[in-house]
C-alpha cells in the first residue's frame, strides 16, 4: 500500500470535511453535533476510500468523481430525513450532497495524484 497517498487523500478529505461543514452552515444553520460530525466523516471517507483504493482508469479525475459519488450516496440518502424546507426540496438535498461529494472526490484525486504526485 502507498502510504503517502492514504496520508494525504485522508488529510484532505478531513480538509474538505470542514469546508464542507462551513458551507453547509454558513453561520446561519445551527446543526447538531451528530450532523457536523456525520458531514466531517463523510468528506474524510471520501479522502481515505481514495487513499486505499486500487480502481484503474485512464484519467485520474475520473476516480475522484466515482469515489466521491459511490461515498456520498449513503449521506445523500441520510439527508432526505431532514426537516421539511419550502427553499431546499429532499431531493435537492439528495442531489446537491452527491454532487459536492464529487466535487470534494474530484479535487481530493486532483490534489493527491497531480499536485503531491501520490500514484495509485
Amino acid at each position: 500500500m502507498k502510504t503517502k497517498r492514504l496520508i494525504i487523500a485522508t488529510i484532505f478529505g478531513v480538509i474538505f470535511g470542514f469546508v464542507c461543514y462551513g458551507l453547509a452552515s454558513n453561520g446561519q444553520n445551527e446543526f447538531s453535533q451528530i450532523l457536523a460530525l456525520n458531514i466531517i466523516l463523510g468528506r474524510t471517507l471520501i479522502g481515505f476510500g481514495i487513499g486505499i483504493s486500487r480502481f484503474s482508469f485512464k484519467h485520474w479525475s475520473l476516480h475522484g468523481l466515482l469515489m466521491g459519488l459511490i461515498f456520498s450516496l449513503p449521506a445523500g440518502f441520510g439527508a432526505m430525513l431532514s426537516p421539511e424546507n419550502p427553499e431546499f426540496s429532499k431531493i435537492m438535498m439528495l442531489t446537491s450532497t452527491i454532487i459536492m461529494g464529487m466535487i470534494y472526490g474530484f479535487l481530493i484525486e486532483f490534489i493527491t495524484s497531480v499536485l503531491f504526485k501520490a500514484k495509485q
